[in-house]
């Protein structure tokens, strides 16, 4: 029996619904055992890392983003700590738009939240580390041993996802450096485009190993808090960090406007 008219536009709107980011990103993580991860995650201190996790089409377009926005990479150096290149927010939402809304996504911060035990706030909108791309295309790319500090008054979680990686890098880390009575516990891993790795920033001791001659590694950062405000000396530093390690003078003196939320610096991998 044909279906009433007025419904046929409501089967429409959902199946338009069902092919957005949130939609789909929903769709591949609804079947994640949480009660189970949400244990592994507090059992390693704040950490876990996933091999699969995004869909397949939505490495793919972040992949191709990724590639398009090379001309907007930022190149840094900072002797005996880091090297290599990244991308703010700025751009990002100037030149791929999709990379804001994974970021929004409900079904994402829904999942994060009930991983973390915590309830999730998004980076101020003037924050260039809210959502970022990180660059290791020439020899000897890297960062070294640090933890992801938060100038914000709550906590801050990272989540890292594999966009492109056609390199040696590694990410090497430190579980429960920070947890008192506990023995630390070292382990490494090469994530592939699609994975996730989600953590406290200042509970997870970690670095990126250099990379090669001919080798390209990307990878994107979302950043939530659980309080976005900051004290006026800590904005301070988290802009010139952001400044001189990451973004240059421009992209994070430009985005600051009187009366807005400042941006929280910290260390990308």
């Amino acid at each position: 029996m044909n279906a009433p008219v007025d419904e046929v536009p409501a089967r429409a709107a959902a199946r338009q619904a069902d092919t957005s980011i949130d939609g789909v990103l929903g769709t591949a993580i609804r079947g994640l055992d949480r009660q189970r991860l949400r244990g592994q995650f507090v059992e390693q201190g704040a950490f876990l890392y996933l091999d699969r996790f995004l869909p397949t089409d939505v490495t793919a377009q972040l992949a191709r983003s990724a590639r398009a926005l090379e001309p907007a990479v930022n190149r840094n150096y900072l002797p005996g700590h880091k090297q290599g290149g990244s991308v703010s927010r700025h751009p990002i939402d100037r030149l791929a738009p999709h990379i804001a809304e994974l970021y929004r996504s409900r079904a994402l911060i829904e999942w994060l939240e009930a991983i973390t035990g915590d309830t999730l706030q998004l980076s101020p909108e003037d924050d260039p580390h809210a959502y970022a791309l990180y660059y290791y295309t020439r020899e000897g790319d890297h960062i070294g041993w640090h933890y992801d500090t938060s100038y914000y008054d709550g906590r801050r979680y990272t989540l890292l996802l594999g966009v492109i990686d056609d390199s040696s890098c590694r990410l090497d880390y430190e579980l429960h450096t920070r947890t008192p009575g506990a023995q630390a516990v070292a382990d490494s891993i090469q994530y592939p485009p699609g994975a996730a790795v989600l953590f406290d920033g200042d509970k997870l001791r970690h670095r990126i190993t250099p990379s090669k001659a001919g080798e390209m590694r990307v990878s994107l950062t979302f950043e939530y808090v659980t309080d976005a405000r900051m004290r006026p000396w800590r904005r301070f530093i988290s802009n010139m960090k952001d400044a001189i390690a990451y973004f240059g003078f421009r992209q994070v003196f430009r985005s600051l406007r009187p009366n807005t939320k400042p941006p929280a610096g910290r260390d990308g991998v």
